[in-house]
């Protein structure tokens, strides 16, 4: 993600990146997008805030499999906390699995720190989810999911003398079963 400050202007802008997985021979991760532009923000377009928060944007993830396999992801980015992902030097970004499905079944995000507990499906740092149905972990050929990315801002982040160009990074990893959450 990254942006322009414009009043200056501020160019934000968040890269997201298909990394290759634990699976490469059998499975491909691919996103519809590796880039999500939010273009140039004039400061003096927002009203006093404490915070600025940036429209929602999405795009897609998508696991294709030659043979079934158990589905896990996570996205690999600087932590700004354990609620988000670093955007700029101040800001964040939050991801969100939005419509999941395995081979055409909705399915539900289990952390594999949690096992067993349900949880609502947004990626955060140092977290893999692993796709789960009635409770137990899903295999399959085909993972599908929208993904939400919600960045927000401190308004002093605004606060720049030029141009500055705001960013946020990181890639989504298809996680073998295998692979310790922390890697």
């Amino acid at each position: 993600m990254a942006a322009k400050l414009i009043g200056l202007p501020l160019a934000l802008f968040c890269t997201v990146l298909a990394a290759p997985g634990a699976w490469a021979e059998n499975c491909q991760l691919s996103v519809s997008q590796s880039r999500i532009d939010y273009g140039a923000i004039r400061r003096d377009a927002f009203v006093e805030r404490a915070s600025m928060v940036l429209g929602t944007r999405s795009l897609h993830v998508n696991v294709l499999c030659t043979e079934p396999a158990p589905m896990a992801l996570r996205f690999i980015g600087v932590a700004a906390d354990g609620q988000g992902f670093m955007f700029g030097r101040q800001g964040r970004f939050r991801l969100s699995l939005k419509h999941t499905q395995v081979d055409g079944r909705a399915i539900d995000w289990a952390a594999t720190h949690l096992p067993g507990e349900p949880v609502s499906g947004q990626l955060l740092p140092g977290q893999t989810l692993v796709a789960r149905a009635a409770g137990l972990p899903v295999v399959g050929l085909r993972l599908t999911a929208r993904v939400d990315i919600d960045t927000e801002l401190p308004a002093d982040a605004l606060e720049v003398r030029s141009e500055t160009r705001l960013e946020g990074q990181g890639s989504f990893e298809l996680v073998s079963s295998a692979a310790p959450p922390n890697q």
